[in-house]
């Protein structure tokens, strides 16, 4: 799966998906795209990736207590 870099607009190729899945991870590795060579696998936060098309990551992606305030009511 690629995602966008917010600061620099980088592709990013995210390598391991069950950590950008999980709301407990804050970071995943992953390795930008850019050039011919393939680019050494670095750490990300999550808080600085965005979709492609510019959209946020899901909030059930980045925080496990995204709907706690609903079990209160």
């Amino acid at each position: 799966m690629f995602l966008k870099h917010k600061d620099n607009g980088d592709l990013v190729e995210v390598l391991t998906l069950k950590d950008l899945f999980d709301p407990y991870c804050d970071t995943l590795i992953g390795r930008y795209q850019h050039g011919e060579e393939m680019q050494d696998p670095e750490t990300f936060s999550k808080n600085e990736l965005l979709f492609p098309s510019g959209e946020h990551l899901p909030k059930c992606w980045l925080n496990a207590h995204y709907r706690d305030l609903e079990l209160v009511r």
